[in-house]
């Protein structure tokens, strides 16, 4: 997929995490602030994040299910040399393909390795769903895959981050996500219906209150986002006013 940037069209991503490591908390992923962040200044909004188990079934129906409703699937995980990196056979069967050993793979990791540590585990890294397109890895060199508008990256955060790195110039953009914040010392007990009254006239954008407690004062960041400049600074106007209404002081902050 080249990229073109669309002006008016909402790009929209899933990222499926792979691993019981995360579910039982002896791992924390790093993986989803980074693609959000990094996906969000290339006009593609990450929509969904769903953590998953290495159970091939559960894998299979979530990739199928996400490759359907996004523009792009990211999974992170799964695709090591051990027994429980099942993500490259089950994103196979996903597809409907079959798992072949890539000739361009396994070069890469005969490469890598002294013939002595060559072992039928560390091969299985170089198996991939048939006509898949390798994505390289320029740390540890065993690859990703792109089947279609699925890309399949490893765990590692350093490791998915540079590989990442190296294809997001082929991803296609939308609009681009804009936001404006702004602060005060109004709880969001006293501000939530004037809230949805503002969401309400804004149907394009989204509202977000997020509260916070400073030296024993409670209050809220209200994050105003959506991908029309003149929208964003007529609410934020109308917001300030809300604030002010209740007896605050509204205060722009960067977040």
């Amino acid at each position: 997929m080249t990229r073109e940037i669309s002006e008016t069209k909402t790009v929209t991503a899933c990222l499926i995490v792979i691993g019981n490591e995360i579910l039982s908390g002896r791992t924390r992923d790093a993986n989803l602030q980074f693609l959000a962040e990094n996906l969000n200044a290339l006009g593609i909004r990450l929509m969904e994040g769903r953590i998953i188990p290495d159970v091939e079934d559960t894998i299979i129906a979530a990739v199928n299910d996400a490759r359907a409703r996004f523009d792009y699937v990211f999974t992170t995980g799964g695709i090591g040399p051990t027994h429980d990196d099942i993500t490259a056979a089950a994103v196979a069967r996903a597809f409907g393909r079959r798992l072949i050993r890539h000739p361009a793979a396994e070069a890469l990791l005969l490469a890598h390795y002294r013939p002595e540590d060559v072992t039928p585990e560390r091969m299985k890294m170089a198996d991939v769903p048939e006509d898949a397109v390798l994505l390289d890895n320029p740390v540890s060199r065993a690859p990703g895959f792109q089947v279609d508008n699925v890309f399949v990256l490893p765990g590692v955060p350093r490791i998915m981050q540079a590989m990442f790195d190296l294809f997001k110039h082929r991803l296609a953009g939308g609009a681009a996500m804009l936001s404006r914040s702004i602060a005060s010392y109004t709880p969001e007990g006293e501000i939530a219906a004037r809230l949805a009254d503002l969401q309400g006239a804004y149907p394009a954008l989204e509202i977000g209150s997020y509260p916070f407690s400073r030296d024993g004062r409670h209050g809220a960041t209200i994050v105003i986002r959506g991908t029309d400049q003149a929208d964003i600074a007529q609410a934020a106007d109308a917001l300030r006013a809300i604030i002010r209404g209740l007896g605050g002081e509204p205060q722009d902050v960067d977040l």
